[in-house]
């Protein structure tokens, strides 16, 4: 009776084949779970996610950090400068996937900085070591980590005007800006004119410093009209601003 009512309590697989003579501490040590009963279970988890879910996302998250680490900012180059003569002067340190030279869609002049893609973050390096600090057409230009990021002091202001910038359709492009001109000068300057609703100097990425433009959100498009007939070509802070719609 003591046999047939373990039986009934436990499951089959749970329950170790002895002989009414077998004592209870042997039927204990032989109740554990049968493993083909786990097989079902860790089957459907292998099918649902994968053989080593983790491993696969610290191996996506690896190849991001190295795409961002091949990829360079060239900063303070002469306008001179273009895509084929950058991969000149870079490839002499490592070999290069690609060079962009940015240019102002507006003017068609170059913004002097450049993005550079290496194929290895060796590579990388090796041009940051080689090309930081020196200088091309008499220009000392600078060459970083792109994902770099920002200094404390350049943070809050960038993203302040960022953040407080009111786009509209309604807007127009401001360039030949001198250095010193802040997003408050440029917003002042034209508020004489028309209502104004928001302004910003464009930055240099990674930087506080000015990219030589910034833009200019108005109301109406009369206010466009109006600044555009007003400002172009006046002089702001010793410089000649070119002002045209966005």
């Amino acid at each position: 009776m003591a046999s047939l009512h373990s039986s009934l309590l436990l499951p089959p697989n749970l329950l170790s084949l002895t002989t009414p003579s077998t004592s209870p501490s042997h039927i204990l040590f032989n109740l554990r779970p049968s493993t083909t009963h786990l097989r079902p279970l860790l089957s459907t988890t292998h099918r649902r996610f994968g053989r080593r879910p983790f491993a696969a996302v610290a191996e996506q998250a690896a190849t991001v950090t190295e795409a961002a680490a091949r990829r360079l900012y060239v900063g303070n180059i002469p306008r001179t400068v273009n895509n084929d003569e950058l991969s000149k002067i870079v490839q002499e340190h490592g070999a290069i996937e690609k060079a962009e030279v940015m240019y102002d869609k507006y003017s068609g002049r170059s913004r002097r900085f450049a993005f550079v893609t290496m194929k290895t973050v060796e590579d990388a390096n090796a041009v940051i070591e080689k090309l930081n600090g020196t200088e091309i057409g008499g220009r000392e230009i600078k060459v970083n980590v792109t994902e770099k990021p920002l200094s404390t002091s350049d943070l809050p202001l960038s993203q302040s005007e960022e953040s407080q910038f009111i786009d509209s359709p309604h807007k127009v492009y401001v360039g030949n800006l001198a250095k010193t001109v802040t997003t408050d000068t440029l917003k002042k300057f034209f508020f004489e004119k028309g209502k104004v609703l928001s302004a910003k100097v464009s930055r240099v990425p990674g930087t506080s410093k000015s990219s030589g433009y910034g833009f200019v959100t108005f109301s109406s498009e009369d206010d466009v009209e109006a600044a555009i007939s007003s400002f172009n070509n006046s002089s702001l802070e010793g410089q000649k601003v070119r002002v045209n719609k966005a």
